[in-house]
């Protein structure tokens, strides 16, 4: 056991946010729970990109109440690439949760990929089982979505997986270095490459 290993493990959760007012806090709620649980340093990065409703006050009311959550105010909507990697830039932790605010990801999950990542992966990517309250064309579309960009990618892309995932500190910094202006960043995630893994789940 070397010093380094020794030292209090940090974990970064960046989340975007998108108009997120009105599930925010109870998203929050839930997050803090998980987190405290966990046992480990911490810090979340709430990411508003250009949002048109009150979630930029709400993060700032959240930030107010707690001092691990810090703020990257975008000063226009971007899109979500551009806010994920603008709160992966700012994240400081030895391992980088990504999550949505909308609650379709269940915080819950993270202990689950927090412990894939201390057995040694740097990418443990949540995976959907099923789609429970999704219309069929949404379902179809996904479906489709995945498999097509499979066709045409040269790096495989897990199917059924979003951006829900937790990365590695050297996984990230690979990340970093990517500074496409045009990013699609479940490619990214796989195209760095190490090892990687998943965690199933329903959604």
């Amino acid at each position: 056991m070397n010093a380094a290993s020794l030292l209090p493990e940090k974990i970064s959760v960046v989340v975007p946010l998108f108009n997120e007012e009105a599930v925010l806090p109870q998203f929050h709620f839930r997050l803090l729970r998980v987190m405290d649980e966990l046992a480990s340093e911490y810090e979340i990065i709430y990411v508003d990109d250009g949002s048109r409703d009150r979630s930029l006050a709400v993060a700032h009311n959240l930030k107010a109440a707690e001092a691990r959550v810090g703020i990257v105010e975008l000063s226009r909507n971007f899109g979500k690439e551009a806010a994920l990697t603008a709160g992966l830039d700012v994240a400081s932790g030895d391992a980088v949760v990504i999550i949505d605010a909308d609650l379709q990801d269940p915080p819950e999950l993270i202990p689950s990929l927090i412990e894939k990542w201390r057995e040694g992966f740097d990418v443990v990517y949540a995976t959907r089982t099923s789609r429970d309250g999704e219309s069929f064309l949404k379902k179809f579309t996904a479906h489709w979505f995945y498999r097509l960009m499979g066709k045409l990618s040269d790096t495989e892309i897990p199917a059924d997986t979003g951006d829900f995932r937790v990365m590695s500190r050297r996984a990230v910094a690979a990340l970093g270095q990517l500074r496409e202006q045009h990013r699609f960043m479940k490619g990214l995630y796989a195209w760095i490459g190490f090892r990687q893994t998943a965690v199933l789940y329903r959604r």
